[in-house]
């Protein structure tokens, strides 16, 4: 086992550890709420796709490159990378107020999918009550160069530390809005289609998930949307309730889900490999 690929990042990586953990779902459908107050980047993906037919496809595209990058072999991860930077080559859209024509690669746009995801990661799974300190947090950012490369960004052009990632946001807010076009992905998010059969499930289940999640947003966001949440406080309580719930599930039935990148990892490098929350950085 010693010789088998690690990957881009390996089991000593903050990453590794924390992308192991059940928070992450709550963690991707915040960055879903947060990318779309980018009118740029959420419309990107709106004139690119049938976001409302093909929602649950999209996301489960994401999680399945977020496990490749993670726990893939590199030689896995890099092919998933090319795959992601060549289809966002042949992609464009059009501002209607200016018919603007420009590329959904534009290196602007892309930082902000990268940063609007990598932070909501953080953010969530620290605030639920997965123990990490300032440097690992730190040492998170830094690690996710690797894959803001593989996107087809200029690594040294990415935030790299929760002091350079807050000054990102800080410099990026004055271009955030909440228009049609995230109106319409905070609509499908409350509210997804499903099944006849399925809806009570989804108005117990998954809109308690993104109410969660939008409730995680920073004030500014929940400003933009205009929509209040919960006193900070009680959001942390709730999500600390939340990973506490989600954590009691045993690991090796939550990582049977296919594809199962943790398990494959695992066989491939040996039972050291597993992610556990107390041994980032070790």
């Amino acid at each position: 086992m010693t010789d088998a690929d690690p990957g881009l990042f390996g089991p000593s990586s903050v990453t590794w550890q924390m992308h192991g953990d059940p928070m992450m779902w709550v963690a991707g459908v915040r960055a879903l709420y947060l990318q779309a107050l980018h009118p740029r980047a959420v419309r990107g993906v709106l004139q690119n796709s049938d976001f409302r037919r093909d929602a649950w496809g999209r996301l489960m595209r994401t999680a399945n490159f977020v496990g490749t990058t993670t726990y893939g072999t590199a030689e896995s991860a890099e092919r998933a990378g090319a795959r992601v930077r060549k289809i966002h080559r042949l992609l464009a859209a059009t501002d209607p107020d200016t018919g603007e024509r420009y590329g959904i690669d534009e290196p602007e746009l892309l930082l902000w999918v990268h940063c609007a995801e990598v932070d909501s990661y953080l953010h969530v799974l620290r605030r639920s009550g997965f123990l990490l300190t300032d440097a690992q947090a730190d040492r998170y950012f830094a690690e996710h160069r690797v894959s803001a490369r593989l996107v087809g960004l200029d690594p040294d052009a990415v935030p790299a530390d929760r002091a350079a990632m807050a000054a990102y946001f800080e410099k990026v807010r004055p271009e955030l809005a909440a228009g049609r076009e995230a109106r319409e992905v905070d609509d499908f998010l409350l509210r997804p289609p499903a099944h006849p059969l399925l809806v009570p499930a989804r108005d117990v289940l998954w809109r308690r998930v993104a109410q969660l999640a939008y409730a995680s947003l920073p004030p500014y966001a929940h400003e933009l949307y205009g929509r209040p949440a919960p006193a900070p406080d009680v959001v942390t309580r709730r999500l600390r309730a939340t990973g506490a719930l989600l954590r009691r599930i045993p690991a090796r039935l939550r990582w049977q889900l296919p594809p199962k990148h943790i398990l494959r990892a695992m066989a491939r490098l040996g039972p050291g490999a597993r992610p556990a929350p107390y041994k980032p950085g070790r």
